[in-house]
């Protein structure tokens, strides 16, 4: 299904295969939000809580996949969320979701350039934010050449990251049964540290405090839509990336995050840090501090290199249906739309604040307004298919849906009470509220300017 609305434009090229989709989920997912802002987490929830935290985001996101995938199969089309949230609830809310999904990724670049400026200090003593610059500048040349090398080139840093974590699970779990040597000893932690200073030490609240955070760091998976539009066969494709990246995801975070809070006491928790090193330095093992320090910046640059890609998508959608300058919507030779990156690199330029403020502080305030925005747009998933699904059986039977999403509607609405739940929790945080006080304003204002320019919401 195509949706170029202008012609000699250019075209988007359907380059991508499933095997590119489900590393392009992965890629998108596994970054800060699970390297570094897995401390920030266990700091706030306490190490039990951290657990079940992400247990229940890895629901939450499982639900909205479901969701996706049935609209992504039926309507594969490039800048999926707004596309479905224009046509199955309202004009108004399709603007609001893309301007939203285009202000997580843009934001997300910031905190990926950031945290890869914070860990490269542990080797070199420059400030952050012009190591920031330099991994800007490579992410844009890799999405700038073309979607084959951008989609080539995340597989690639997937299978490092990917990698990376099946080595820190292991050696994490030799760690916790007396196998690996930790902090000088073979004694077993075993899982004493996630009760250590009680179940929940800040109190259950401080669990639903960090829900938006924890939303943040499964944020990408939805990527597996915005690329339907550029895959050769979606309906194949869709389905098997979604059931991959989902399972995959499961373990992948869940009992990353066991592992961690089981051996990271709270107290040296935090995300000035990375908890994945700390751990690490702490087995002894020769160079395993950096050489984790590493895969883990490599791991953040394909997280950018995704969110590039994913923004200036997002923003030749809304240039494409008109919400945006038509120039926007101009697609280069290499099937690049490359005006629409060069908006979306703005983000970059959040990770340079690192240089007037505190780098933590700036850090923190960068993931909240992203997370905010990005579980604004996955609420706008369930809702879009529950809609798409009641105007569907007016001409067509339920069979005839490729893929369909399953309990309808029971598990769309259970979805979306839960993003709701995630949004409200951060007010009680206030390293968080940040993602309030710009998010909340930030759709007013979207829906507002829609009004004045249409005259409907």
């Amino acid at each position: 299904m195509e949706n170029h609305n202008f012609k000699d434009q250019g075209k988007f090229q359907r380059k991508m295969t499933s095997r590119h989709l489900f590393m392009l989920s992965l890629g998108g997912v596994i970054g800060t939000g699970l390297f570094l802002s897995s401390g920030y987490t266990i700091a706030q929830a306490g190490p039990l809580g951290a657990v079940l935290s992400y247990l229940v985001g890895a629901v939450v996101v499982y639900l909205v996949m479901l969701s996706l995938g049935e609209l992504a199969v039926a309507m594969p089309v490039t800048g999926s969320f707004h596309t479905y949230a224009t046509k199955f609830i309202s004009p108004g809310t399709g603007l609001t979701v893309a301007w939203l999904y285009w202000i997580c990724w843009t934001v997300a670049l910031g905190t990926e350039f950031l945290a890869a400026g914070m860990l490269v200090e542990r080797w070199i003593a420059i400030p952050a934010w012009i190591s920031a610059a330099f991994f800007a500048l490579v992410v844009f040349v890799i999405n700038a050449l073309s979607v084959r090398s951008f989609a080539e080139t995340e597989s690639f840093f997937s299978s490092i990251k990917v990698l990376a974590i099946v080595v820190f699970i292991v050696l994490g779990l030799g760690a916790m049964f007396g196998l690996v040597s930790f902090n000088g000893h073979h004694e077993p932690v075993l899982f004493k540290n996630l009760t250590a200073q009680g179940a929940f030490p800040k109190g259950f609240i401080a669990v639903i405090s960090v829900m938006l955070n924890v939303n943040y760091a499964f944020s990408g998976t939805e990527l597996i839509g915005i690329a339907a539009g550029e895959t050769d066969n979606p309906k194949e494709a869709v389905p098997r990336a979604i059931k991959t990246t989902i399972g995959r995801l499961v373990i992948f975070f869940v009992l990353t995050i066991l592992v961690l809070a089981s051996l990271l006491p709270m107290k040296e928790a935090g995300v000035t840090d990375a908890p994945f090193v700390l751990v690490f330095d702490k087995m002894g093992i020769p160079y395993a501090g950096d050489i984790m320090n590493f895969v883990i910046l490599t791991a953040i640059l394909s997280a950018g290199n995704s969110g590039l890609y994913a923004s200036s998508r997002m923003l030749w959608s809304l240039a494409n249906e008109g919400m945006l300058d038509k120039r926007v919507v101009k697609i280069n030779k290499h099937g690049v739309p490359m005006r629409a990156m060069l908006l979306s690199m703005i983000g970059a330029g959040l990770s340079l604040f690192a240089g007037f403020y505190p780098k933590s502080t700036v850090y923190l305030a960068l993931v909240s307004i992203a997370g905010f925005a990005v579980v604004a747009v996955w609420l706008s998933i369930p809702i879009s298919q529950i809609n798409f699904r009641k105007i569907w059986l007016k001409d067509h039977k339920e069979s005839d849906l490729d893929y369909k999403t399953p309990f309808n509607p029971v598990l769309p609405y259970i979805t979306i009470i839960l993003l709701v739940i995630s949004i409200v929790g951060i007010a009680w945080d206030k390293d968080q509220r940040a993602g309030l006080y710009f998010g909340l304003p930030f759709v007013a204002v979207c829906y507002l300017y829609h009004y004045w320019r249409y005259k409907k919401f």
